[in-house]
C-alpha cells in the first residue's frame, strides 16, 4: 500500500512535527539580573575594572607607552588554582606596573574545532551533567574575587548571551580565530563596554581580523537578551577601542616585524587606530608551550630596539607547566595548576618574562 505523506502529518502532534524534533531537554536559566544581584560589584571592583579599562586603551592609543600584557590558563577549570595563580600574579604586576598593564587571562568558555570539554561555565562539575547555572555563578564569582585583588581580568566571549551575565567585570574581551568573521561576534564587540581584541583566523587570515575591527567599530541593531533575560532589540554605538591579536596559524607564526608592519598598514588603509596585539601562543609557538618564551623575548628585543607597532602581548601560562588530559568524572586524577585545554608556561618561567618584558620598556624609554 502505498505511503501517505498526509494521513502521517495527520497523526502527529502539529506542533511537535514542525519544531523540537532534535531538542531533548530545555532547562530553565537563571537572569542576567538575578546574578548580578547574587554577586554584585562593590566599590573596590569597580574601580579595578574603570581603571584596568582606562589604561588599557591608553596604551592601544599610545598615552601610556607600558605594553599591555594579557596573561593566564588557557582555560580556567579549577577556580582555586586560579585564585592561586590570580594571587601569585596581582603581587608581580605591582612590582612591574610603571612598565607593564598586566591583565590577567580569566577564559570560561572553550571553543572547539571539533568537540571536547566547552569550558567551565558549560560544565563546571567537569563530568559532562552541565550545570550552567552554577558554572554562571562560579565565574562571576571568580572574576569578582581577582578584581578584588586590584588584577583587572581579560575574557573571550563565545556565546553572545554570557556577556549580560559577566560584561561588567571585565576588563579586556577578545574574540577568538573561529568567530572573527562571525556577523554576530562583530555586532556583539560593538555594544561590549570593554576593548576588545579580534584574532586572525585560524588559516591567518589577516584581513578577517581588520574587517572585524570596522564592523564593530559601527552602531548595529540585532536581537539578543535584557538583563531580565528577556529576548530584545539591541542597539549600539560602535566599539572604538577594538584591535588586531596576531596569533599566527596552522602554518606557522605572524608576529615577525613584516606581518606587523603589514598589518598596522591595512588598519591605516581601511582608517582604524593601528594597534597590534601579539598572541606567544597557538600559531606563534607552533602549539609548543615552551616557545613562547621564545616569542616573548624576540619581541621584548624589539621593544628595547625602539618597536611601537606592538601595544600588547598575550601568554598563556599556569601554576605548573604543559597541560593533562581530563576523564570526564575524574576530577581527582587531575594535577593542581596545570591545563586540561592548551599547554600552558609554569609560573616562575612566567615571572621571568614579565621582568623581561619590563626591561624592554625601560629601555625604550632610555633610547
Amino acid at each position: 500500500m502505498p505511503h501517505d505523506p498526509a494521513s502521517t502529518l495527520a497523526a502527529a502532534d502539529p506542533i511537535t512535527a514542525l519544531d523540537d524534533r532534535r531538542t531533548t531537554r530545555m532547562s530553565p536559566l537563571l537572569s542576567p539580573a538575578l546574578l548580578r544581584a547574587e554577586h554584585p560589584v562593590d566599590r573596590a571592583v569597580a574601580e579595578t575594572v574603570t581603571l584596568g579599562r582606562r589604561d588599557t586603551v591608553d596604551i592601544l592609543d599610545g598615552r601610556d607607552d607600558r605594553l599591555l600584557v594579557l596573561v593566564g590558563p588557557c582555560s580556567v577549570h579549577d577556580t582555586d588554582a586560579a585564585r592561586h595563580y590570580a594571587r601569585l600574579l596581582a603581587e608581580h604586576a605591582e612590582r612591574v606596573r610603571d612598565d607593564l598593564h598586566i591583565v590577567m587571562r580569566v577564559y570560561f568558555e572553550k571553543p572547539r574545532t571539533t568537540l571536547g570539554w566547552k569550558g567551565l561555565i558549560n560544565d563546571p562539575g567537569l563530568d559532562g551533567t552541565y550545570a550552567v547555572n552554577d558554572g554562571l555563578r562560579l565565574a562571576r564569582r571568580l572574576l569578582l574575587d581577582i578584581s578584588a585583588l586590584g588584577l583587572p581580568v581579560g575574557s573571550e566571549f563565545l556565546d553572545p548571551i554570557t556577556p549580560q551575565y559577566l560584561a561588567d567585570t571585565v576588563t579586556w574581551g577578545s574574540i577568538g580565530a573561529r568567530t572573527a568573521a562571525s556577523q554576530v561576534h562583530r555586532q556583539l564587540c560593538s555594544a561590549l563596554s570593554m576593548p576588545v581584541g579580534v584574532k586572525n583566523s585560524t588559516e591567518g587570515d589577516v584581513q578577517v581580523a581588520v574587517d572585524a575591527v570596522r564592523a564593530a567599530g559601527a552602531s548595529h541593531v540585532f536581537p539578543g537578551i535584557n538583563p531580565d533575560g528577556l529576548a530584545a532589540l539591541v542597539t549600539t554605538s560602535g566599539n572604538p577601542d577594538c584591535h588586531v591579536i596576531l596569533r599566527g596559524s596552522a602554518s606557522g607564526p605572524n608576529h615577525d616585524a613584516g606581518t606587523v608592519a603589514s598589518t598596522l598598514a591595512r588598519l591605516r588603509e581601511a582608517g582604524l587606530p593601528e594597534r597590534v596585539v601579539v598572541d606567544a601562543s597557538h600559531g606563534n609557538s607552533r602549539k609548543d608551550h615552551v616557545r613562547q618564551a621564545a616569542v616573548v623575548r624576540e619581541l621584548a628585543a624589539r621593544v628595547a630596539d625602539g618597536e611601537r607597532g606592538v601595544t600588547g602581548l598575550m601568554l598563556e601560562s599556569f601554576l605548573e607547566a604543559g597541560r593533562q588530559d581530563l576523564t570526564l568524572g575524574r576530577r581527582e586524577d587531575l594535577d593542581y595548576g596545570r591545563s586540561i585545554t592548551d599547554a600552558c608556561l609554569d609560573w616562575p618561567t612566567t615571572a621571568t618574562l614579565l621582568d623581561e618584558l619590563a626591561a624592554a620598556v625601560r629601555a625604550r624609554r632610555g633610547a
